[in-house]
């Protein structure tokens, strides 16, 4: 069974090759991919049987590069931290998925079942994930007016919201900053159904991106895009509770 590993995360990749060569040795590893755009490219020259993906990535999201792909007709393992929205995508559609740091007994049982699920010549899922996410992301658009009219996003488009007097900042995955006019509690109402929270009193941060917490008084998050944010004193336990349910 040939295999691509796509994660932006050097030593995440270092560590995967390690296990399936010294658990899953006939698991034949074409390329090392450390971007979305990296692995479309690789997925579409070498046709792997089995794709380990990691879903958090900056630019292109695993799930953005999925949808670019040409070609689908491969078996998907997914790799996270943590992400609920993710998760629970991937759960619907009864694909599988390997929470990082990736536990060798869970790599060998995923690679087992991918191996079965090739054996039997079950079709791929990953359309119809596809279609799930594109259903879903539907009903999560959310209009925000600017100096031009009004941009449509979807709220998954969003790393973190920042308060800039009476205006809010957001910081979206392609890089782009937009300016509105409304405050950030404003901001908040529409958006923390949505899977954000707010850790202080200047953020409101999307707990999809969230790649880590650093302890201290209050502490400090680091989203996807490696934007290290603030966490105020009296936000730190609702937030941490609410990473502690994902």
């Amino acid at each position: 069974m040939t295999a691509l590993l796509i994660d932006d995360e050097k030593h995440c990749r270092d560590v995967l090759t390690l296990l399936l060569k010294r658990y899953c040795p006939h698991v034949q590893i074409l390329a090392n991919c450390a971007s979305g755009a990296e692995g479309q490219a690789a997925i579409e020259t070498l046709h792997p049987d089995l794709v380990f993906l990691d879903i958090e990535m900056p630019g292109m999201s695993g799930f953005d590069m999925l949808e670019a792909c040409r070609y689908s007709k491969f078996r998907v393992i997914f790799t996270t931290a943590f992400n609920e929205y993710a998760i629970k995508a991937i759960k619907h559609n009864a694909l599988d998925y390997i929470l990082k740091p990736v536990d060798k007994d869970e790599l060998i049982r995923a690679v087992s079942k991918a191996e079965q699920e090739l054996a039997s010549q079950a079709p791929p899922r990953v359309d119809q994930l596809l279609t799930y996410l594109q259903t879903q992301r539907a009903g999560d658009r959310i209009a925000l007016p600017t100096m031009e009219g009004l941009q449509i996003i979807h709220s998954e488009e969003i790393y973190y919201c920042e308060s800039d007097g009476g205006y809010t900042r957001f910081a979206l995955k392609n890089g782009q900053i937009i300016l509105i006019s409304k405050t950030l509690k404003e901001v908040e109402e529409v958006l923390e159904s949505k899977g954000f929270c707010r850790v202080h009193h200047s953020y409101l941060i999307n707990l999809r991106y969230v790649q880590r917490y650093i302890r201290g008084d209050g502490g400090e998050v680091v989203m996807a895009n490696n934007k290290t944010l603030p966490v105020s004193r009296n936000k730190k336990q609702e937030f941490l509770s609410l990473l502690e349910k994902i």
